[in-house]
């Protein structure tokens, strides 16, 4: 799956952070629902973290399009109770 990071590039994932992606996607949701923006905030750098770190950094000459778009890092929590809804950024 090929995830992007707004304002900062794609990263192609294996289907096991895939999985650990929406676990971590799910949660989020439930804490911007509840109005937990301590433990949305946590969870958010996780799923950024993840991202980053577990995903292969695609160059820019890559024009294969993104499955997923992440909002950037520095969203605000006002902003994620409009992204983090329903079944989220993953469904599933």
């Amino acid at each position: 799956m090929i995830v992007r990071i707004a304002t900062e590039g794609q990263y192609e994932l294996s289907d096991g952070a895939v999985e650990r992606l929406n676990a971590l996607d799910n949660e989020a949701v439930e804490a911007v629902d509840s109005g937990d923006e301590a433990r949305f905030r946590e969870l958010f750098g996780q799923i950024i973290a993840l991202v980053r770190q577990e995903g292969a950094a695609l160059g820019a000459d890559d024009l294969r399009g993104s499955d997923v778009i992440l909002p950037p890092a520095d969203t605000s929590f006002e902003e994620a109770r409009h992204e983090f809804t329903g079944e989220g950024l993953l469904p599933g």
